[in-house]
């Protein structure tokens, strides 16, 4: 068990370095995108989600190219683009194909 932890506190990405806690960190974002589900999609911010889901899907595919493979960024990043694209399916959803906006339209027109 010892020479477990000792590996994991050496490793290039681990504990001692930037390439730890930075993903550590980030995951408080999708954790809070994962919250915000119970939002009314109304609430949803078009530039917010999109920057999420872009930074998700851009920083997935940079965590596998460098050295040393940094497997709690991709994590992080691949978590931060599926909660992104949700969200902005929640938005569009509600603003382009929901039955309530076609119903307000025909009253109002």
């Amino acid at each position: 068990m010892a020479s477990k932890l000792q590996a994991f506190w050496s490793h290039p990405a681990g504990p001692k370095t930037i390439h730890f806690w930075a993903p550590t960190f980030k995951w408080g974002i999708s954790i809070a995108n994962i919250a915000d589900f119970a939002k009314p999609p109304e609430k949803i911010s078009y530039p917010q989600q999109v920057a999420v889901a872009c930074t998700g899907i851009i920083w997935s595919r940079y965590s596998m190219v460098i050295t040393p493979k940094d497997w709690n960024i991709f994590s992080v990043n691949v978590a931060m683009a599926g909660t992104g694209l949700y969200q902005l399916s929640r938005k569009i959803r509600q603003d382009y194909f929901s039955d309530e906006n076609d119903a307000a339209a025909s009253l109002e027109g």
